[in-house]
């Protein structure tokens, strides 16, 4: 599956190298020299990876076929994206957001509530946007509240707690 793994940011220096705003947990994976990304949009790409380097914590890259800060300075915002596994070394209880996006939320009593909008990263865990009626319903994704994760069937069953649909 073409999933994002970086975005590009700015140009670096006047040799064609650019900032990337990293968007993987495997970042070793996916940027090394002769790494071949596609792009979005993709008349950008794909692109080749010809240097990788760190700069005081910021990954730095060089594309093959971009010698200069004016050709690196068109690919910003150029989305990075590989072709990953996404059940490589996953769990029963491992997901990913593209996985999820797009299921069907219903109640352990048999109330759909809609599909899943966007899963929003927070420090203590990941919640489910769901679009209830045209709201947008924040749930937490922690094993108590969401039970039942079927990605191949499309649907997630949950058990709500009192009040969290209440106006």
């Amino acid at each position: 599956m073409l999933l994002v793994v970086a975005r590009i940011g700015r140009a670096h220096g006047v040799l064609g190298e650019a900032t990337i705003e990293v968007r993987t947990d495997q970042p070793e994976d996916r940027f090394y020299v002769g790494s071949v990304l596609q792009t979005e949009p993709t008349s950008f790409g794909p692109l080749t990876i010809k240097s990788v380097r760190d700069h005081n914590g910021i990954l730095l890259l060089g594309f093959n076929g971009i010698d200069d800060r004016n050709q690196i300075e068109r690919l910003k915002n150029v989305l990075l994206l590989a072709d990953i596994d996404i059940h490589e070394g996953s769990t029963e209880d491992d997901f990913h957001v593209q996985e999820l996006l797009g299921c069907l939320v219903t109640t352990h009593d048999g109330i759909d509530l809609g599909p899943v909008t966007d899963v929003i990263n927070l420090p203590g865990q990941d919640v489910l946007a769901v679009d209830y009626n045209g709201k947008e319903v924040l749930i937490p994704f922690v094993k108590a509240i969401v039970p039942d994760v079927d990605v191949k069937a499309q649907k997630i069953g949950v058990v709500l707690p009192d009040g969290l649909l209440d106006e």
